[in-house]
């Protein structure tokens, strides 16, 4: 029961931390990017781009921790878990300090990353925050060891109630920073001390709460040899991501400047909202779908799961992604000014095609936790590849747009086309099953998409007082048409208990 309250728990506090992100958010970030300027804001996130890789150091470990804490908790070996904290430790330790050296290189080597397109000023700004994010995540990286094991004992409020704070206190922080004239470089040092801060949190939480035990006594070499061949494929899915994500900035940055790479990052910082909305839901069921895989296997209680939760994820994301299709363009004019006009089709180009992977996502932790993740991501690399090779001339003749249309096009093969039948075919998910149970919630959008048209055509959008009247219609007409035409008893009853 314990474990159930916390799973519930854990997806409420997960949007209730991700609204107050937003609320947060569409207050604070007009402000900051008339602050920093769109120069600076670009030079912020194509830094951000580059450190991101980085990030890849951790080879993927930190999903296979979940897998096999998991596998020796249903046998209660607990002489085991210590040795594994153990080793991730020792194994995350020396990550960050290799991250360190690696971001040592890169200061050094920051005009021949970046390109001619950046002045002198913003090479010298770059080095800096460069410096600053390395030091961010050389630290992480020990410190994921502890939120894994967190995560892996389903201690969510904990977690979350973390998460909500910093999301909390970040802006208030930052704010008086840029004020004082500090700009991105003072932004990135706020965040950092947070971070730790945070990270403090866990560690305390562990040691003192879940009684985390670690050993040092012998170093399991099969062990770290199975979970590097089992990591290897996520250490791919997180080069992909990396790819898909972020070398539309690093190209943008190269052959169009920190102008361009600004408009494209506000477009995915928008898109990074939206993944996060899906994501909330199905992070909390990766220690149980662990769980079920180790003890039965079972596709049909796998199918019945994930289908359960793709249904809520298609329910909640497809009110954002056509609210998001009528109203994203004022909002994006109004919220953070008309230079920024062209981010609404990039988000779009990004929003649109990732949402049916988005529904499909806990599928990826199914994946794993059976061990059949490789073809994923050996499909996701060759796709990656093709976007890349796709990106570069598309981002040279449209800009943003064309990079945004390279990956709009890599995410509709490998993501839609070729990992339904994956799915089906090999994983063993009954997809039939699943979009027929998916398309059953389309009558219930009818309704709602021609209220939505009909306000884009007949109504001034850019008036923010009559913006919010027609953007409160259509959440009320989305809401009552899902109800009555959409959803099932079980999905009305996860808002009755609450009411």
């Amino acid at each position: 029961m314990m474990k159930i309250n916390q799973l519930k728990a854990g997806a409420i506090l997960s949007y209730i931390s991700m609204s107050l992100g937003y609320i947060i958010s569409i207050l604070y970030t007009p402000i900051m990017l008339r602050l920093l300027g769109q120069s600076e804001y670009g030079l912020y996130n194509l830094v951000s781009s580059v450190v991101s890789y980085l990030g890849l150091l951790s080879f993927g470990f930190g999903s296979a921790y979940v897998r096999y804490y998991s596998r020796y908790k249903v046998e209660e070996d607990e002489e085991n878990i210590a040795k594994l904290n153990g080793m991730f430790l020792i194994v995350f330790s020396f990550i960050g300090l290799v991250s360190i050296f690696a971001g040592i290189a890169l200061v050094k080597n920051t005009e021949m990353i970046f390109g001619n397109k950046l002045t002198s000023d913003e090479i010298s700004t770059a080095k800096v925050l460069m410096g600053i994010m390395i030091f961010n995540m050389a630290i992480s990286f020990p410190a994921s060891v502890f939120n894994s094991y967190i995560t892996a004992n389903e201690q969510y409020i904990f977690q979350k109630i973390v998460q909500i704070i910093k999301t909390v206190i970040s802006p208030f922080v930052t704010l008086p920073i840029l004020l004082m004239g500090y700009k991105s470089t003072g932004m990135v040092i706020v965040t950092t001390i947070l971070n730790i801060l945070a990270e403090l949190a866990n560690i305390i939480f562990c040691l003192s709460k879940l009684n985390m035990k670690f050993s040092f006594s012998l170093f399991d070499f099969s062990l770290m040899k199975e979970m590097t061949v089992f990591s290897s494929y996520i250490f791919m899915n997180m080069l992909i991501d990396q790819i898909n994500w972020n070398v539309d900035k690093f190209l943008l940055g190269r052959f169009r400047g920190t102008v361009s790479v600004a408009i494209y990052g506000l477009a995915a910082q928008l898109n990074s909202y939206y993944l996060s909305l899906s994501t909330a839901i199905s992070n909390v069921f990766i220690p149980r779908v662990n769980r079920m895989v180790a003890k039965d296997n079972d596709n049909v209680e796998l199918t019945f799961l994930f289908t359960k939760v793709g249904r809520i994820q298609f329910i909640l994301l497809s009110l954002i992604c056509s609210g998001f299709i009528f109203f994203g363009r004022p909002f994006i004019n109004m919220w953070a000014g008309n230079n920024y006009d062209e981010s609404y089709y990039i988000a779009l180009f990004l929003i649109v095609p990732v949402t049916v992977p988005l529904i499909q996502n806990l599928g990826i932790e199914i994946q794993r936790a059976k061990n059949m993740h490789q073809f994923r991501s050996k499909v996701y690399l060759l796709i990656a590849i093709i976007n890349v090779i796709i990106s570069i001339p598309m981002a040279k003749a449209y800009g943003g747009i064309g990079a945004a249309a390279g990956t709009s096009i890599s995410l509709v093969v490998g993501n839609i086309l070729i990992m339904n039948w994956f799915y089906h075919s090999r994983i063993g998910l009954d997809m039939k099953y699943f979009w027929k149970e998916i398309t059953s919630i389309i009558k219930a959008l009818v309704i709602p998409i021609t209220v939505g048209i009909l306000m884009i055509k007949l109504v001034d959008l850019y008036n923010i007082k009559r913006f919010l009247i027609c953007a409160s219609v259509y959440v009320i007409v989305f809401s009552v048409s899902m109800w009555f035409l959409g959803m099932n008893e079980y999905e009305k009853n996860l808002l009755r208990k609450p009411i």
